[in-house]
């Protein structure tokens, strides 16, 4: 590790405890706060969520501004109990509809930018199981607290749950084996981030709204990159916010993010000037099923469509904002 950044790790490197909610809503002044989850199919999960944030951050103390759920081609009631546990609800196809289609991640959380209010976003996976608020105000507290923060990740411990078996520290897989090699290789400047990829975050809307957001599962990894090059490695701070326990996705579903990953490192490896391609990658990812006596081929498409900067959008430079879903 670069001597460099083991010091931003012991400057920049906190707890969610370390900033108590009161002295938060102190320090919050004028400042406007939006927490954002990009949301489909999570009906057993985001009701819990959103109750938590406005019992905890909004009703016990005044923290938190507006709770936004994006809604991305949810089929289940995904929409119906996140509105009904007090969000604004948002269909990603209808912010900003004069613009072509795309989906994703990425997509719902660009788009996020759009519809919320706030000069602090926060954002939330919506999957998430034993949730707490301290997520939301640990995130908040090194960009209430000191003007130089500008971005601001979670990192927690992270189990890997199969069916009734519970693997402390089996989570992370993608991060582990792609991200995290990544980084080191590329940005050794990143490499005291503990969770890269993790979809807990925080940061400047004078920032978000500057940088271009890949629509896929890139988009962590994107975001983070550009902030190095836009802002630098002190504009980033990261929050310890203990155990974090989600869904998890098929290895072969992991296969085709981690393909959008590898894809994202590349565009930022030639568009932050370090290195010269040859040839433009394939993206094309082959997969194989047992299937029988055989297998099944299976090949998927993982290109990554990016978006602008929100702040070249007309749009969105005119204050228009969809109505809620």
């Amino acid at each position: 590790m670069l001597p460099e950044v083991a010091m931003w790790m012991h400057r920049r490197t906190g707890a969610a405890a370390d900033w108590p909610v009161d002295e938060l809503v102190a320090a919050k002044g004028r400042t406007r706060i939006s927490v954002v989850l990009p949301a489909r199919n999570e009906q057993a999960t985001v009701g819990t969520i959103v109750t938590a944030i406005r019992r905890d951050l909004m009703e016990r103390v005044p923290l938190v501004d507006e709770i936004v759920v994006i809604d991305s081609c949810s089929t289940d009631a995904t929409a119906l109990v996140a509105s009904a546990a007090g969000a604004e609800v948002y269909h990603q196809e209808s912010v900003l509809p004069r613009l072509p289609l795309l989906s994703g991640k990425g997509e719902a959380l660009w788009k996020s930018l759009a519809v919320t209010s706030g000069d602090l976003i926060v954002f939330v996976d919506a999957d998430l199981r034993s949730f707490g608020s301290h997520f939301v105000s640990g995130l908040l507290g090194p960009l209430l607290t000191d003007p130089t923060v500008e971005y601001v990740k979670g990192c927690y411990d992270r189990p890997f749950i199969s069916g009734s078996t519970l693997t402390e520290g089996g989570g992370g897989r993608v991060t582990e084996l792609v991200a995290r090699p990544l980084i080191n290789l590329h940005w050794p400047q990143l490499a005291g981030v503990m969770q890269p990829l993790g979809g807990e975050y925080a940061g400047r809307r004078s920032l978000l709204e500057r940088l271009p957001f890949v629509t896929g599962y890139g988009v962590e990894l994107g975001l983070l990159l550009d902030v190095l090059d836009s802002a630098g490695l002190d504009a980033i701070a990261q929050v310890d916010l203990g155990r974090r326990v989600h869904s998890h996705q098929s290895t072969e579903a992991l296969g085709a993010m981690s393909s959008q990953i590898m894809l994202t490192a590349w565009s930022r490896l030639q568009r932050h000037g370090r290195m010269l391609p040859l040839e433009a990658p394939a993206t094309a990812l082959t997969q194989f099923r047992r299937l029988g006596d055989g297998h099944d081929v299976r090949v998927s498409d993982v290109q990554v469509d990016e978006r602008p900067p929100m702040i070249e959008i007309p749009d969105y430079l005119f204050g228009s904002r969809s109505l809620p879903a």
